[in-house]
């Protein structure tokens, strides 16, 4: 089977493209150009060059395809240019749906995030829980909203897409790296002085390239599915990576609320008048207010979602960031 990988140079994309080569798929992927390629190094994969706000090529990428994978999409919890966040997020999903349409591909694959999940107030999130707007916070997660809308709005026009929604992936070929990757990275350079109270649902990122293809193979269209694994706070997260490294965890907790006022000011200051990256990433800690934990009962039941233990997990980040000289 032919499919289009979308985003196979980022984290989950790198390594669907992977999986799906030693599952012996016929693997195309879309690449931007200037674009970091080693997420793909050393796999067989055929390199389509294009971009999600240029409609003519992904027509082309699309060509002679059964399928796609749509995991391209801005990951960042700040930009220079908040309206390029919508324009990859938001229109180039509906860009690509609508000529994955016109190409007759079979099925696709359409990866969001555990942050459209709504949260209960008792218990765990699950894909029937509804987000409510309040939460989206911060560009990333309301583009992503909108996007995962897009995908299930072209379910019911009879494109059949399957929407995934990842937790947080741990482990090897995170290039950039991701948010959560960034928090091992800090991790071993010793740049986590503190930690605050939240907490996140943290999966094998190899896990949730399976849980793709499982949801190519024998998702539902128009369903949702949570790809995640293991509830945990943040300092058990930093336990666990004391454990694997040696490498002291942090022993001061701060309250958010400080943290997120220390990350105004940083915005203020670095994000507004310097225009560049503030240090303290003021969306992901308004994000991280509220610990995301979810249940992935339905991706386990009814697709076969494996669950490696995460300090396998959280072992492969370590050893693939050492091993990549990151560190």
């Amino acid at each position: 089977m032919k499919v289009l990988v979308t985003g196979a140079t980022g984290f989950i994309g790198g390594n669907l493209a992977r999986t799906l080569v030693d599952r012996g798929y016929d693997v195309r992927v879309l690449v931007r150009p200037n674009s970091n390629p080693l997420a793909l190094q050393d796999i067989d994969v055929q390199q389509a060059p294009g971009d999600l706000r240029d409609r003519e090529s992904l027509a082309h990428a699309l060509q002679g395809c059964h399928g796609l994978f749509h995991c391209a999409a801005i990951y960042t919890f700040w930009s220079r240019d908040p309206a390029e966040v919508y324009k990859v997020n938001v229109e180039g999903t509906k860009i690509i749906l609508e000529e994955a349409q016109r190409a007759g591909v079979e099925k696709v694959v359409y990866t969001s995030t555990v942050s459209t999940i709504g949260l209960p107030k008792k218990g765990l999130g699950t894909e029937d829980t509804e987000v409510r707007p309040r939460d989206l916070v911060g560009h990333y997660k309301k583009s992503k909203f909108l996007g995962e809308q897009q995908a299930l709005a072209a379910a019911n026009n009879g494109l059949p897409v399957v929407v995934v929604n990842p937790a947080a992936p741990i482990g090897p070929w995170d290039v950039k790296p991701t948010p959560t990757g960034g928090i091992v990275l800090d991790f071993l350079r010793g740049n986590l002085p503190f930690y605050v109270g939240t907490g996140m649902n943290v999966v094998d990122v190899e896990d949730v390239a399976v849980g793709h293809v499982l949801a190519m193979e024998k998702g539902v269209p128009g369903q949702r599915y949570i790809l995640g694994n293991r509830n945990m706070t943040l300092l058990e997260v930093l336990l666990t990576l004391q454990a694997l490294t040696g490498v002291k965890a942090p022993r001061v907790k701060l309250p958010i609320n400080l943290i997120i006022l220390m990350g105004m000011i940083d915005y203020l200051v670095e994000g507004k008048l310097l225009r560049r990256r503030p240090r303290i990433p003021l969306e992901g800690m308004r994000v991280a207010k509220k610990p995301m934990y979810v249940s992935s009962a339905k991706a386990v039941q009814q697709l076969g979602l494996p669950q490696t233990p995460v300090e396998e997990a959280l072992e492969k980040a370590v050893r693939w960031f050492r091993d990549h000289r990151i560190t």
